[in-house]
């Protein structure tokens, strides 16, 4: 059970996407509803010249910015805890002595957090280059009434890369709730995980921003 509570939420993480492709095809989520934003998005913008664009592009990429850097500091102070692992035994020993733990159990958790940690870095920094690659197209694109369609699927599509990566690095801290949970019990992870993928679920699929957003028809 120890195990298993330890590797649940990264194997969660790691099968989301799956899951909520396979629900896409009788449900779309908001995420492919707004890739149809996306590409009206795209459509607009080159057409204009004006700073809104690069505005809107440099937001995006400062909050990916923000969470890569966050996530190494994660990763670093996970790095630290290692070498304090004969403390963190003895105090979760003394706040659950029903159910003692061992310094082998501790470190695997601890490495499982890690590499939940690690694989979020490489979606955000993935997300990052692919939107940087995004602002780079948009920039070169040719702004006239003159649009070439496939020149704008291909921008869209990269921005709509970055936000699935984005999106992907987010999961891993609500799943990480549910490895924190394992200080507290093995069988509270696994129901807090589940509880989390459930409610990344609803809020994919059913919650009120997706229903407003899915009233608009794009252009």
């Amino acid at each position: 059970m120890t195990l298993a509570a330890s590797l649940f939420p990264l194997l969660c993480w790691l099968v989301y996407a799956f899951v909520a492709s396979r629900i896409e095809v009788v449900r779309p989520s908001l995420s492919i509803i707004m890739s149809a934003q996306r590409r009206r998005w795209v459509e607009k913008a080159v057409r204009r010249d004006t700073p809104l664009d690069a505005i809107l592009s440099g937001n995006l990429m400062n909050a990916v910015s923000f969470f890569a850097s966050t996530t190494v500091l994660i990763i670093l102070a996970l790095f630290a805890v290692f070498n304090q692992v004969s403390s963190v035994v003895e105090a979760l020993n003394v706040i659950q002595p029903e159910r003692p733990v061992t310094k082998s159990q501790v470190e695997l958790h601890l490495a499982s957090i890690l590499v939940l940690f690690v694989l979020a870095f490489l979606s955000f920094t993935l997300s990052l280059r692919q939107f940087n690659h995004f602002c780079i197209m948009l920039g070169a694109a040719t702004h006239s009434e003159e649009r070439d369609p496939e020149e704008i699927f291909v921008i869209a599509a990269l921005n709509t890369l970055g936000a699935r990566n984005f999106n992907q690095g987010i999961r891993a801290y609500y799943f990480a709730l549910g490895m924190l949970a394992w200080f507290i019990s093995p069988v509270g992870s696994i129901v807090v995980t589940i509880a989390i993928f459930a409610l990344i679920l609803y809020r994919e699929f059913y919650s009120a921003a997706r229903e407003l957003v899915a009233k608009l028809r794009p252009d």
